[in-house]
């Protein structure tokens, strides 16, 4: 297993950046093939602790900046249909602990979307820290889950002519996240 603390996660606060990550989802369509899609604006700080393993990851998404490289299905989803960005623009993810699983590790926290708030499981993996030809220190990560978005109350029912969704219920997330080390 990859050593948090062996390979460099130095104590402080590291902030992401954005221009090294990624937070993306994938849902089903139709009932025969996945949307992808991601969000362009969101940000991060992760607080590291003498004990990594009690780090903490408070993490914002500003609801509006969803991307599926289609405008009129970014539009709709921006809606009362979907998320309601003008009533609830941001979605938060608080962390609420990490643990060892195998190889990896999984990080828990409480997501809120649409003003709901529910717990969550991450599979995460620590590709480790470095410092950058800058200076910085860099440390990286990649984490996995799974979410209803009907427990989210995006709850939008649109049944197919024989049978299946137009939209699935099950939100598969995918974050890439790089983070530095404040220099303060």
């Amino acid at each position: 297993m990859t050593e948090i603390s062996e390979h460099g996660l130095v104590p402080g606060t590291w902030r992401i950046d954005r221009v090294h990550s990624q937070v993306g989802f994938n849902v089903r369509h139709m009932m025969v093939s996945r949307v992808r899609g991601r969000f362009d604006v969101f940000d991060a700080v992760l607080t590291v602790p003498e004990d990594p393993m009690a780090a903490q990851v408070r993490a914002t998404i500003d609801a509006s900046s969803i991307n599926t490289h289609n405008q009129q299905r970014d539009d709709h989803m921006r809606s009362a249909d979907f998320f309601e960005v003008a009533e609830y623009p941001e979605w938060t993810f608080v962390s609420t602990g990490v643990r060892t699983s195998g190889e990896d590790f999984l990080l828990t926290g409480d997501l809120t979307i649409k003003g709901a708030t529910r717990p969550v499981e991450l599979k995460l993996e620590f590709n480790g820290a470095r410092q950058d030809t800058y200076g910085l220190q860099r440390a990286g990560f990649h984490a996995e889950g799974q979410i209803n978005r009907k427990d989210f109350g995006v709850d939008i029912e649109m049944p197919m002519d024989g049978g299946g969704v137009v939209v699935g219920d099950r939100i598969n997330i995918e974050i890439d996240a790089e983070f530095t080390l404040d220099q303060g």
